[in-house]
């Protein structure tokens, strides 16, 4: 059983997480940023790093096949992890418990930790960038910009794009022997 401490921090960082959510989901009343981040979500839902993978496949004539296919292999395996850790720890979107969270696009499921966006985001961009290093501005410019929509949108909280964040880089070094 938890102590009193224990659970005054938890209570605590929950407080402080909430915060940094409100805060960072106030971008979202300017139209302009809500639109821009509501694209890049949407791109992020998988559109962005499939074609990505086609690509990849159809013009590498060398490796684009293993690149392809190691791509969507660590994506399956972020997909049960994502999907088991949401399960398990059954954590509401903040736009739910928060009524100053504004929410500004459908969530794809019901819990909020971790990101899968963010896990998959920066997965994908390890790998991809493994291949082809004259991807990374791009890439890491589109996952920071993913990772930021999910907040800015208010369907996560800092600690469940935090943890997406490393699950994915912990995944995409795993997933290249690191």
């Amino acid at each position: 059983m938890a102590s009193a401490r224990t659970v005054a921090i938890v209570n605590r960082l929950f407080e402080i997480d909430t915060a940094i959510c409100y805060q960072i989901n106030r971008i979202s009343r300017v139209q302009l940023l809500r639109t821009l981040f509501t694209v890049i979500s949407r791109l992020g839902n998988g559109i962005f790093w499939y074609t990505l993978i086609a690509l990849i496949a159809v013009f590498d004539t060398e490796q684009g096949y293993l690149a392809a296919t190691h791509m969507l292999v660590t994506g399956l395996v972020g997909v049960v992890i994502y999907k088991l850790l949401k399960s398990k720890t059954v954590r509401p979107r903040p736009f739910t418990r928060n009524a100053g969270i504004q929410l500004c696009t459908a969530p794809l499921d019901q819990y909020s930790f971790p990101s899968g966006h963010t896990l998959h985001a920066f997965s994908f961009t390890i790998v991809a960038c493994a291949y082809y290093p004259f991807l990374l501005f791009p890439l890491a410019l589109f996952t920071a910009m993913v990772a930021l929509s999910r907040m800015i949108l208010g369907l996560h909280y800092p600690t469940d794009v935090a943890a997406g964040i490393v699950i994915g880089v912990l995944l995409g070094m795993i997933s290249l022997g690191i």
